[in-house]
């Protein structure tokens, strides 16, 4: 004979049924979650191998057309090292033909950051869209909207997501490890644009939360001075790097944490060569 069931059992058994639905739902939810990230993922390995056939970037020596920016007094600096590394040099007839909004190709020593930057006229648009401005939620690596690439403001600044398979600035948090810091020829951005080869010393590299100061691109030389002395402070290592009131810096930032700190990197402009 069975039991009948009491007001507690069957509020029991509706809790149990409703903790079993929760759990089927969040396990479909991750499973869609986990196909439309590997799909995003596919589709970046295919652009990336697109651009890969063109040749897209070559080293280059210096020539007449390359000149020194802002050497500095002492003969101590370890910008003397860094100022004999070949520039890097990109195809943009063809990279153009594939994106308009091409600007540059960054190259970031120690990491797997290598590939061209775009720039339209917001900082939305490629947060959410690859290099063939499909819908993707992986972006690509674009530069500020507020920034000139033909004739660099004072802070030239780059976005890019941190994803979890190292793509676009996914691979940027490697600077803040023992292994990329104890490397010094890692200390080192090749950016190439359509006018220019440009070379630039890292001086920088720290966490932090999310803010506008150290993403500005433009600052009054009565204040410039002391924006490159607080993101120089930042630093968690001393590269030996000096800073002056003429310099130029390119700036990388991306997300460190789903808290919205930031993984950022400074660097400032020690070499150039225009294109012929």
């Amino acid at each position: 004979m069975s039991r009948k069931l009491t007001r507690k059992d069957k509020t029991l058994k509706a809790l149990f049924l409703i903790i079993i639905s929760i759990g089927i739902l969040m396990i479909s939810v991750s499973a869609i979650y986990i196909w439309f990230w590997h799909q995003d993922n596919k589709k970046i390995a295919k652009i990336e191998t697109s651009i890969s056939k063109i040749n897209p970037t070559k080293e280059v020596e210096d020539s007449e057309q390359t000149e020194v920016v802002n050497p500095p007094v002492s003969q101590e600096s370890d910008y003397w090292y860094y100022i004999k590394q070949n520039l890097l040099q990109a195809n943009f007839q063809e990279l153009l033909q594939k994106n308009s909004d091409t600007v540059g190709w960054i190259q970031v020593l120690g990491t797997n950051i290598n590939y061209p930057v775009v720039q339209t006229t917001n900082n939305e648009f490629y947060l959410n869209h690859d290099y063939q401005k499909n819908y993707n939620k992986a972006g690509w690596v674009y530069m500020d909207y507020r920034n000139n690439p033909e004739n660099f403001n004072q802070n030239t600044i780059i976005y890019a997501h941190s994803r979890y398979d190292t793509t676009m600035f996914g691979s940027l948090k490697q600077v803040l490890t023992k292994k990329w810091l104890n490397n010094k020829d890692n200390y080192l951005i090749r950016f190439s644009t359509p006018n220019e080869n440009t070379l630039w010393q890292v001086f920088s590299v720290y966490t932090i939360a999310k803010e506008s100061y150290y993403i500005t691109p433009t600052i009054s030389l009565q204040e410039y001075m002391t924006f490159l002395t607080t993101l120089k402070e930042r630093s968690i290592y001393n590269f030996n790097a000096e800073l002056n009131i003429t310099d130029k810096i390119i700036t990388l930032s991306t997300c460190k944490d789903t808290n919205g700190n930031r993984v950022v990197l400074h660097a400032k402009l020690i070499k150039k060569e225009t294109r012929v």
